[in-house]
């Protein structure tokens, strides 16, 4: 993620701090006209004279935005493109697969997506705070496979009905797992069902709460094992 936009973030929360300090008086006023009461944390710093409650305001705007410029920088990926392996980064985890695994490389929405010579997702990322411009470029550098932003299969995607009959009774038991899971927000085990997903042949996208899936349409050859 580039370092203005945090900073864009810390600045940005400061100044609604700032506006809120000379505008959280008239705001009481109206919400108690119009529906008899205001929220107690206004209530609270209305009461602040107005040299106090600007200076208050921005100092906690600046707070909340320095948090959540943290929260940003940690959830966003930091994607190493090298030579020999591309290697992902984001919030403690780290991903790394080798350059000659990879046929293809793309975004795909928000994801950055990479798929194997069977079309096996071996990353699936979420990369919208990257800029598409940037990773092509360095993925061209180094003469990666780069096939744009869109997915090559795009067509193909089909949103989960669950017993739907193109799928067994285990990618569907699966994909159940990873839908609670999300909900739940309990990311490993969607991780985990997303692995097993991937192993059966299926690749799974979010869209708009819902859960798309395609089937590999190559065979899928294990790898020899290295000398």
């Amino acid at each position: 993620m580039p370092q203005v936009w945090l900073w864009l973030i810390g600045v940005g929360t400061a100044l609604l701090g700032f506006g809120a300090g000379f505008g959280v008086g008239p705001l009481v006023r109206a919400l108690s006209d119009l529906i008899g009461s205001a929220p107690a944390p206004l209530r609270l710093a209305a009461r602040l004279p107005t040299v106090w409650a600007v200076p208050t305001l921005t100092l906690l705007g600046a707070g909340i935005g320095a948090w959540m410029a943290a929260v940003a920088h940690r959830e966003s990926p930091v994607v190493t493109v090298a030579a020999g392996h591309i290697a992902i980064h984001v919030d403690g985890a780290g991903l790394q697969v080798r350059r000659d695994r990879i046929d293809a490389v793309f975004t795909d929405g928000r994801d950055l997506v990479a798929l194997d010579a069977a079309e096996t997702e071996l990353i699936r990322v979420r990369a919208g705070d990257l800029s598409a411009e940037h990773l092509r470029a360095a993925f061209d550098r180094f003469a990666y496979p780069w096939r744009g932003t869109t997915d090559p299969r795009e067509a193909d995607f089909t949103p989960w009905v669950d017993g739907t009959p193109d799928l067994d009774e285990a990618a569907h038991a699966l994909l159940r797992t990873r839908k609670r899971a999300l909900a739940d927000k309990h990311p490993g085990a969607a991780e985990q069902a997303l692995d097993d997903l991937r192993a059966r042949g299926v690749a799974v996208r979010d869209r708009k709460g819902v859960q798309q899936y395609r089937r590999r349409s190559h065979p899928h050859h294990p790898e020899a094992p290295e000398a």
